[in-house]
């Protein structure tokens, strides 16, 4: 039997003849000016069915030439060079290319070390930091993708291994220099696109690992509703279904548990007015068995005479099996009104029946193209399959250990998972399980990971059958319970600009969630800030992901921003580019906008709600002209790809002494649009004696000093209409500048715990010393047996671009040295000695000075030594690292 007609995706595997070059044993496909195909086989037999990888080869031949000289092949393109000697297998002596941009050079089997890594399966079992699998993305300028051993799709539409001669290979050359996004756009272009994810999974999910019945999430549902706390999908984990039976030890299970659930349809009924979606967690590895419900309409399909309560085994390679399953399990489940599946597959990696195979990957494809039968997006939530996995949005990244460096490491993987274009990640938001139990302070480190989860793809609070740890925001004391709110209620405002990067990734391969060097590949310090992101196109993100200094009671971040004009995103601050420390308090989240951004946001965010806003708040930031074209569609069914959505231009125009904020007319299917909404035009981070005019609707004017925030309320706006505002400046610039850095130091003076007098006395010279009254930093020396080693480097690095930064949630761990001012009071002293060796016993090899402008320390550069390094705040204190070669390095005492 074979798959149904939607289990079986539209290819175009084969290549357009002038895209070829061919020889007896060789074929090259230009498939991009940067992206070549290169195939050898002794017997001249060449593979043109789709592999799991790549689906679409038949794209518009690029320009190139192709020469044969003395039997040397050379490939050129407008970005590359490749030769090859003619008909030879590939070795480094046959096969290179040349990357013009870089004038790098790669040789077939050259490592590729320049790698910047693709993503993980899984981080079950991992605590911390783990290596990732390479991704498509080199330092090089180059990758390469070994595809000989995937498996081929075959005509009836599964896949199936490759009958090729055992020397048969088949590589792509990825040579895109520093052209990272155009790299993801043509991956997609010949692998598949990124599905558009359903509106509604954008909001925030509720999910644990629990004994849950149907009154008692009737009951929690409404708890958050009643609290003001929105989410829009509810997720029932392991136990919605029967457990106990006498086959095996229940993990997997096809039956409602009707103990628990007994009208499972009149409860996703309920679910689905209250707003909210829902998925059921799987676990396909067990077959079906006797007990289950669905067994005697599988048995009989499979040809299995259920009365002989033979098992039906699970069973990757089968068609018939596969069909079967989603048949007569999987969609009878689906009519109770399940939205989505859980795929929650830990078991083997290749099946016994097919080499090759891996059953994740199988399920993962199966079960997004069967969502496809009644016009629904091909929307999962399972682990990561391997390359390809981006057509099968979205990653369950694993039962999450509850600790600081499990949140720490999660940005990183986030950012890095964009290389091979796996963006859209589920984080077990708050962690799964500890490994010692709950760490003390959990509150705290459950508001941090919640921060990260809205300024993250999927925002999931999860919880392991963990009796003592609860995540419902109402039962944690105040702070962090006002914490957990304005971060559930942000996420959700988020929407309109999380939905509008939803669709770009789909339309361009574009990730919402980008490491730095993707906007500046040419900036070294861009490849060593692992701990923070672009956030979309308009925003950078650093969440804090360590818990609070007892020195400073605040939390520290290190935030690089690149050259040009910055705001803070929630006050409006200006911010300088460069190097910083940021402090911040448990309601800090270190976010920024660059100069001309543009952030749509929902007005009146709601439990349930996540449709297209009735008021829509839109945030601008002056400095730059830009546009935005927000999105907007039905949000669930797949129309969109026959143009059915509609697009709102917000634009924006700067000079100095004006900025104008632009909400142009609806285009498109306008249908999705509401006919009406109200406007809340926020032009942020501007002064509040502007001139502000409307063009085109009436409104009202407010001004929020603490947000620097000129706010424009239009109600009732028409969409098929355009309305502009303009504020203008009578003198100067219309930006709020300010030096904030005075205000910053009282913030961290009101947290830190030494004698009242000395807060005042140290207010005093910061005052003096912001207003340029003086320039040293000697009289921080006086406070010497007041301050610790950290309250003096918290005071320095918030009134100087100057500082120290232990950066381990990556795989490689670096230390950041800078020095913006050029201070010549903030030295540093670092040690190094053979390992094993004591330090007062051995000279070693010493660095001594004023901190350096920019210093990138790569522990991996010491391996086999054994390190100190100390910086000194003007004779106020010091920090001190240590580490030894061929271990973990860790922050050391501070002295």
């Amino acid at each position: 039997m074979t798959l149904a007609s939607y289990h079986v995706p539209e290819f175009s595997p084969v290549a357009d003849e002038a895209a070829i070059v061919r020889g007896d044993r060789f074929r090259f496909t230009v498939l991009t000016p940067r992206l070549v195909r290169a195939e050898y086989d002794p017997d001249g037999e060449f593979e043109d069915r789709p592999s799991q990888v790549f689906w679409h080869r038949d794209q518009p031949v690029p320009d190139f030439e192709a020469s044969r000289d003395d039997g040397r092949l050379v490939i050129e393109t407008e970005a590359i060079r490749l030769e090859y000697a003619a008909n030879e297998p590939f070795a480094p002596s046959t096969l290179s290319a040349h990357v013009r941009e870089l004038g790098s050079v790669w040789h077939y089997g050259d490592d590729d070390l320049g790698n910047m890594g693709g993503t993980v399966r899984t981080l079950d079992r991992v605590e911390g930091s783990t290596a990732l699998e390479p991704g498509l993305l080199g330092g090089d300028g180059w990758t390469v993708h070994e595809d000989t051993d995937r498996l081929v799709f075959d005509a009836d539409g599964w896949v199936t291994p490759r009958d090729a001669h055992e020397d048969y290979e088949d590589i792509y050359f990825f040579g895109y220099g520093h052209a990272y996004l155009d790299a993801l756009e043509d991956f997609t272009a010949v692998s598949g696109d990124v599905p558009m994810v359903p509106r509604w999974a954008l909001g925030n999910w509720w999910s644990r690992y629990d004994h849950y019945s149907d009154d008692q999430l009737r009951e929690l549902m409404t708890r958050f509703r009643e609290e003001e706390l929105p989410l829009s999908v509810c997720v029932l984990d392991m136990d919605w279904h029967v457990t106990d039976n006498e086959y095996h030890n229940g993990w997997t299970g096809w039956t409602w548990n009707d103990e628990l659930f007994p009208d499972p349809e009149g409860f996703i009924d309920w679910l689905h007015e209250e707003g909210l979606r829902t998925t059921l967690n799987i676990h396909p590895a067990e077959g079906v068995y006797p007990h289950e419900d669905a067994y005697p309409d599988i048995a009989e399909h499979m040809g299995i005479d259920p009365a002989s309560e033979r098992p039906v085994e699970f069973d990757a390679s089968d068609t018939q099996f596969l069909r079967g399953y989603f048949e007569h399990v999987i969609n009878p489940l689906e009519e109770t009104g399940v939205d989505f599946w859980w795929i929650d597959w830990q078991q083997w990696e290749e099946s016994p029946e097919m080499d090759g195979l891996d059953p994740l990957w199988a399920l993962n494809h199966l079960h997004a193209l069967d969502r496809t039968r009644d016009d629904r997006r091909p929307f999962i939530l399972s682990r990561w399959g391997g390359l390809g996995g981006h057509r099968y949005p979205i990653g369950f990244s694993g039962d999450a250990y509850i600790s600081w460096d499990s949140l720490a490491f999660q940005p990183y993987l986030t950012a890095t998972g964009s290389n091979v274009d796996f963006g859209w990640w589920s984080h077990d938001i708050g962690g799964h399980f500890g490994a010692t139990g709950t760490p003390t302070g959990f509150g705290e480190l459950y508001a941090r990971w919640a921060q990260f989860g809205a300024f993250s793809p999927i925002n999931r609070i999860h919880t392991g059958n963990i009796e003592y740890i609860d995540k419902r925001p109402w039962t944690f004391e105040p702070t962090v319970r006002e914490t957990l709110g304005e971060t559930l209620r942000l996420r959700h405002a988020l929407i309109p600009y999380l939905y509008t990067m939803a669709w770009r990734n789909h339309d361009r391969g574009v990730p919402l969630i980008r490491p730095m060097y993707y906007h500046h590949p040419g900036t070294e310090l861009a490849y060593h800030v692992p701990q923070q992101y672009y956030f979309g196109s308009e925003l950078v993100v650093a969440p804090h992901v360590r818990e609070r200094d007892e020195a400073t009671n605040l939390a520290r971040q290190t935030v690089w921003l690149p050259d040009g004009e910055w705001f803070e995103f929630d006050s409006g601050r200006p911010s300088r580019a460069g190097l910083h420390a940021r402090y911040g308090d448990l309601g800090d989240v270190p976010s920024y906008a660059k100069a001309g951004a543009i952030v749509p946001m929902d007005g009146e965010p709601g439990f349930g709600d996540t449709a297209a806003p009735e008021t829509l708040r839109v945030l601008a930031f002056p400095g730059a002209d830009n546009t935005f074209d927000l999105y907007e569609d039905d949000g669930t069914s797949r129309a969109y790809r026959d143009g059915e959505y509609a697009t709102t231009t917000l634009r924006q125009s700067y000079e100095p002494g004006q900025v104008e904020l632009t909400v142009e007319a609806a285009t498109g299917a306008t249908e999705h649009v509401p006919e009406t909404r109200d406007l809340e035009l926020c032009v942020r981070g501007v002064r509040e004696d502007l001139a502000v005019e409307i063009d085109g609707a009436d409104g009202s004017v407010e001004y929020d000093p603490e947000a620097r925030t000129q706010e424009v309320t239009i109600p009732a706006h028409d969409t098929s209409s355009s309305v502009t505002v303009r504020l203008a400046a009578s003198d100067a610039d219309v930006i709020a500048a300010e030096d904030s850095r005075l205000d910053r130091v009282r913030e961290l003076l009101r947290h830190l715990e030494i004698p009242a007098r000395s807060k005042s006395q140290l207010d005093d010279y910061a005052s003096a010393f912001v207003a340029g009254e003086r320039t040293d930093l000697d009289w921080l020396g006086n406070f010497r047996e007041r301050l610790t080693g950290e309250q003096a480097r918290a005071i320095v690095e918030t009134l100087c671009d100057v500082g120290v930064a232990h950066l381990d949630n990556a795989e490689t761990e670096r230390i950041l040295l800078w020095n913006g001012d050029g201070r010549t009071d903030v030295t540093y002293r670092l040690s190094t000695f053979e390992r094993g060796e004591i330090p007062l016993e051995t000279e070693g090899d010493i660095e001594t000075g004023p901190l350096p402008a920019l210093r990138i320390l790569e522990l991996d550069d010491l391996d086999g030594q054994d390190w100190t390094l100390t910086v000194e705040y003007a004779d106020a204190g010091s920090v001190s690292f240590e580490g030894e070669g061929e271990a973990e390095s860790y922050e050391g005492e501070i002295w």
